[in-house]
């Protein structure tokens, strides 16, 4: 997978051929085409593979959102500052025009099932009585993006932007503190 998300970085997603990957990986193109019948098929892959690596699905037990909103901060910014995620969004923003699936993909497989991971935990906080989140959905948008906007986006806009470990922290930090003051069970 890692050669084919090579390949599609340097010669596009169209020009990169599932011969070509097999080749680059040093496997047998039977073995591949095996495995991938189709380059979307491959794509999906990498797709479901690059999200899989953030633990979404493992969500912390309600009863703490601030401690919860932590765990999962730190996993998403984990997530977000991993090369291959900001060259998976490379691949699909370039291939965009031409290959609208790619995007639908990302979306559909890789962000929707993490994002819904995030509003499960907020609605399983609203459950427990630690949080007042009448819009679980808005609720996790503003938290994803208040991390995104720093550790992400500039870095796939800007050549060379990198955020160290300890501001990455601190942005996560801030951005759970946000949360809780706005969301969390006043009593």
């Amino acid at each position: 997978m890692q050669a084919a998300t090579d390949l599609f970085l340097e010669l596009g997603y169209d020009r990169a051929s599932l011969a070509r990957i097999a080749e680059s990986a040093e496997v047998s193109k039977a073995t591949l085409f095996k495995q991938f019948p189709t380059k979307a098929a491959l794509f999906d892959a990498i797709v479901t593979e690059s999200w899989a690596g953030a633990d979404a699905l493992d969500l912390p037990s309600a009863g703490n959102l601030a401690d919860g909103l932590a765990t999962i901060g730190h996993r998403y910014a984990a997530l977000l500052t991993r090369p291959e995620m900001t060259d998976l969004f490379r691949i699909v923003i370039a291939e965009l025009p031409r290959f609208p699936e790619l995007a639908k993909a990302q979306f559909s497989q890789g962000k929707m099932p993490y994002f819904e991971s995030v509003q499960r935990y907020l609605q399983d906080e609203t459950n427990a009585g630690t949080g007042e989140i009448a819009d679980t959905e808005l609720a996790a948008t503003q938290f994803l993006g208040m991390i995104s906007n720093f550790l992400f986006w500039p870095r796939l806009l800007v050549p060379g932007w990198t955020v160290n470990d300890v501001r990455a922290a601190e942005v996560v930090d801030e951005a759970v503190r946000t949360m809780v003051a706005r969301y969390a069970h006043t009593r």
